[in-house]
């Protein structure tokens, strides 16, 4: 398995993803073998990078995690579109603007992970989660993209992308958030059941973006 986080961007001093990834790493007891990397903010260095990734492991399963500060709690994403168009620049100061992430590739790729049992499942473990129908057009968006598009070809290459908020430990004043521990467990839930489900779960996910799993 593949798990992936992002360093800090904005002028954060830490990024929750990046720290709960290294966190989920250290205490992996199984399923399988987990690699963990940490990912730069930079379009198409962070796209470089995990696409060396899969072609290195040959993972079954890769799972890109990131920051969607203002969020509740962890949102798996459903879908990753084919457009890099930058609100902020990234940590080389690019800024993309209405640009396709890969030239003639499809307009936009459909998760391949459970999310919906993911969802599900994490909710149960007393974590709030809900389901994310946009993945934003950020570095997390064009990092999907990228994983969906490594994988479109691969047999039994499960892929995908999930939202995580602030953490608790260093949040914004008045800025929903997780203590750092809750989104870790709450990615390893997210793991397992990516490895264990054989289907996805037969759950409504709603037509709004992040409608909520109950």
């Amino acid at each position: 398995m593949l798990l992936t986080g992002f360093e800090p961007f904005a002028g954060d001093a830490t990024n929750p993803s990046g720290d709960a990834v290294r966190l989920v790493a250290e205490r992996w007891s199984g399923p399988g073998t987990l690699v963990a990397e940490v990912l730069p903010v930079v379009f198409a260095e962070a796209s470089a990078r995990l696409a060396a990734l899969i072609r290195a492991h040959s993972p079954d399963v890769v799972l890109a995690v990131g920051l969607a500060g203002g969020r509740r709690g962890l949102t798996p994403e459903r879908v990753a579109i084919n457009l890099a168009d930058a609100r902020i620049p990234d940590n080389a100061g690019q800024q993309p603007l209405d640009r396709p992430i890969v030239e003639g590739a499809p307009a936009a790729y459909f998760t391949t992970l459970p999310v919906k049992a993911m969802t599900a499942a994490i909710a149960a473990a007393g974590i709030p989660a809900s389901l994310s129908h946009s993945a934003g057009t950020f570095v997390c968006n064009q990092v999907m993209f990228t994983a969906l598009h490594e994988t479109a070809d691969a047999d039994g290459i499960r892929a995908g992308f999930l939202h995580v908020p602030y953490a608790a430990e260093n949040a914004p004043d008045r800025v929903d958030s997780l203590p750092l521990g809750d989104i870790v467990r709450g990615l390893e839930v997210a793991l397992r059941i990516a490895v264990d489900a054989p289907t996805d779960a037969a759950l409504p996910g709603g037509t709004l973006p992040g409608g909520t799993l109950h």
